[in-house]
């Protein structure tokens, strides 16, 4: 089994002039580099992007709904690293209600467990096909209040790897620690991210001064 050293990609602008920051998760056996080229289609503006790359390309090795013993240790070893990121980030002068959190698939998936886990009023959260991690949920993981974050999860119906139920099961929990949860769900979808998705990220989570042109 496996842990995550820090390795991070960045682009957008240079931290020390940025007003908002980003960090981008990218999905199962694909890279940062990947991940980071969906800011194109999201017109960041003044936005300093952060997108960890993962060992082997894999947050953690099983499903996400596996039970949480069998993809330890990579998994907190992946929420220890976006932490320390966000520590980074805030930092260096980023508020936390300027940080904005995207992921992919498992990246997804990752991105909702850290930010429920670490609940804030934050610049918002785009989950494109994912849920919550865990073969069931342990309420007890998370706390926090959400202060109203925009929130963005998209899915497919159905996903090969995502249910649809764990999704909404997701959306619950979120909208029950304050969350200002959009869910879209995408009949016969297959799994990727749409231009649908993306223009909907910009007018749900990236319309507040973090994207141009929304």
């Amino acid at each position: 089994m496996y842990t995550h050293s820090k390795q991070v990609i960045t682009a957008g602008s240079p931290i020390t002039l940025a007003k908002k920051a980003i960090i981008m998760l990218h999905g199962r056996g694909a890279s940062a580099s990947g991940i980071v080229a969906l800011a194109s289609r999201l017109n960041l503006a003044d936005t300093a992007i952060f997108a960890p790359q993962a060992t082997e390309h894999s947050w953690y090795p099983y499903s996400f709904m596996a039970p949480v013993e069998s993809n330890e240790p990579a998994l907190s070893s992946a929420l220890e690293l976006i932490d320390e990121l966000v520590n980074d980030i805030t930092t260096q002068g980023i508020d936390k209600k300027d940080l904005y959190f995207l992921g992919f698939s498992q990246g997804a998936c990752l991105t909702l467990e850290y930010v429920t886990r670490h609940a804030n009023r934050y610049g918002g959260v785009i989950a494109f096909t994912g849920g919550l991690i865990g073969e069931k949920l342990n309420t007890n993981n998370y706390s926090g209040d959400f202060g109203e974050t925009p929130v963005l999860i998209t899915t497919g119906d159905p996903d090969p790897h995502v249910p649809l139920s764990r999704v909404e099961e997701s959306v619950v929990i979120l909208k029950r620690m304050n969350a200002k949860v959009l869910l879209e769900v995408y009949k016969g979808r297959r799994h990727t991210v749409s231009a649908q998705e993306l223009e909907l990220a910009v007018q749900h989570v990236l319309n507040n001064g973090l994207a141009t042109g929304a």
